[in-house]
Order: structure tokens, then C-alpha cells, then sequence
């Protein structure tokens, strides 16, 4: 009796292992169609009917480079991506693994799937590494638009109803980062005061700044500005995300030597 159950036992490890490579790549598969959608990526990912890409990747994450896409379903309404992921087994029946030890017992087969669901959209709430609003109007790229060239943000020039076009949101603790929402416009949550001046706030050192070196951070975006100096206010429309290559404020900079924030590319979420 010992022995039997042992030998079962070989068979469930089988079995947790087959799981834990289709979950993978059901994973994979699924952050691959959603991404695709996201972007509008003509290489035909964003489909219900799994591309070779697909199913070149869910493979690439089996042992055995069997696996199958069972079925892969997009939402574009709701902004959804299912992706079932099913055992292949030469020789065993359709979504099944064979059961060796089992067998003794007339179990000589078993079903394995994994599924896994992911969402596309845009960010509407999250801390912001640096608290600085930009305008909307700053970004060099059309609405249909998912990329631009190098975006260089100048202080002193720009469009938008404050002074050059973005500036730093004001914040009632000690970190420099600030959890910020957008929404309607009527929604009190969604305005922020404004911190007035060149300078970062005196909340964010070389250390916090330094967290965005060569990395890609979302800034929030405002398209309405009310009131003037520390009584202005910033209505957050959404958010963009940049690549940092480079920032050049009154104190801290960096490279050593480099210009105003030189960033790219430049993506604006919609």
C-alpha cells in the first residue's frame, strides 16, 4: 500500500509541474496579446485567434516544448485578455498528460489546464516618484499617437495657464512622492495646490531625484490651471510616462552638465 501511494504520488508531482509551465506561459501569452492591443501593434497579437506568437512563446515556457493554447479570447470593450493554455502529450488524448503509476488503478490519463486574465488601460491613480504636473498641451504627440521622439520639458517656455507650462504639485508630508487620482473635473480629489517655483520642493532630495535616473516614471498631466501663485490649483487629467535620460533642475542635475529634462521616448496614456 505504501508503494502505491508512492508511486502516486510521482504522478501528482507530474502533474503540479505540468500546471506550473502552462500557468507560465498562459501568463506570458496573456501580457503579450494584452500588450499588443495596448500599443495597437500590427503584428497581429491582439486577436482571439492565437498567432504563431503565441503559441511560439506558451511552447518556449514547457519543458518539452509541448504545450497548447486552448483559447485565447479578447474584450476589446472591457479591455480584456483570457488565455486558457492546455497539456500536449504525444500519444495521450487532447489536453491530457499520461499517468504511468496510476494506470494501476485505471487512471491512465488526466486533463491539465491553466488559465490566466489580464487588463489593458489607463493609469488612474499611483505615486508619482516626482511630483511635478505637466501640461497637457507640452507633449509633441497627437491623441492617436503611442510614442514621440525625444521630449525635452523647458521651464521657462510652453504653453498652459501656469508659468511654463508644468510645475511641482505642493504635498502636506515628508516624502517627495505624492498618490495622486484623476477624474472628473467637478471631483475635489482630482485638484492639486500648486508648489511655486523653479526649485524641487525642499520634501525631495538629490536621493529621491536620483530614482528616476534611466528610468521610466509616470507624470501627471493637467490640462486646467486655476488661481495664481500658492493659490493655484491643477486639475489632473491623466498621466504620462517617460523614459528619463536626463533633468537639470536649479540644484540637481543629471547627467553632470546636462540641459533641462531630456526624455524619451515619450508615451502618452490614454
Amino acid at each position: 500500500m505504501l508503494l502505491s501511494f508512492a508511486a502516486i504520488s510521482i504522478d501528482v508531482a507530474k502533474l503540479y509541474s505540468e500546471r506550473a509551465q502552462l500557468q507560465n506561459g498562459a501568463d506570458a501569452a496573456a501580457l503579450m496579446v494584452a500588450r499588443a492591443c495596448a500599443t495597437a501593434a500590427p503584428d497581429g497579437n491582439c486577436s482571439s485567434s492565437p498567432s504563431d506568437n503565441v503559441r511560439t512563446l506558451v511552447r518556449g515556457n514547457a519543458v518539452d516544448g509541448l504545450s497548447n493554447v486552448h483559447s485565447v479570447t479578447v474584450n476589446g470593450v472591457a479591455h480584456t485578455v483570457d488565455v486558457t493554455t492546455s497539456a500536449e502529450e504525444a500519444g495521450s488524448s487532447p489536453n491530457s498528460v499520461s499517468m504511468f503509476f496510476a494506470g494501476i488503478l485505471g487512471v491512465t490519463s488526466a486533463e491539465v489546464r491553466a488559465s490566466s486574465s489580464v487588463q489593458w488601460g489607463t493609469p488612474v491613480r499611483g505615486i508619482m516618484v516626482l511630483p511635478l504636473a505637466v501640461a497637457e498641451c507640452k507633449f509633441n504627440l497627437s491623441r492617436d499617437s503611442q510614442a514621440a521622439t525625444e521630449q525635452i520639458l523647458e521651464f521657462g517656455s510652453g504653453c498652459g495657464r501656469v508659468p511654463g507650462g508644468f510645475g511641482w504639485v505642493d504635498g502636506t508630508g515628508s516624502q517627495c512622492g505624492l498618490t495622486i487620482g484623476v477624474g472628473m473635473e467637478s471631483d475635489a480629489t482630482t485638484w492639486f495646490s500648486i508648489d511655486p517655483g523653479a526649485s524641487p520642493p525642499t520634501r525631495c532630495s538629490a536621493t529621491d531625484l536620483s530614482k528616476m535616473n534611466n528610468q521610466t516614471v509616470l507624470l501627471p498631466l493637467y490640462d486646467k490651471a486655476a488661481g495664481t501663485g500658492t493659490n493655484a490649483g491643477y486639475f489632473i487629467k491623466g498621466f504620462a510616462a517617460f523614459h528619463v535620460t536626463g533633468y537639470k533642475f536649479a540644484n540637481d542635475g543629471w547627467p553632470t552638465g546636462s540641459g533641462f529634462a531630456q526624455q524619451e521616448p515619450a508615451r502618452l496614456l490614454r
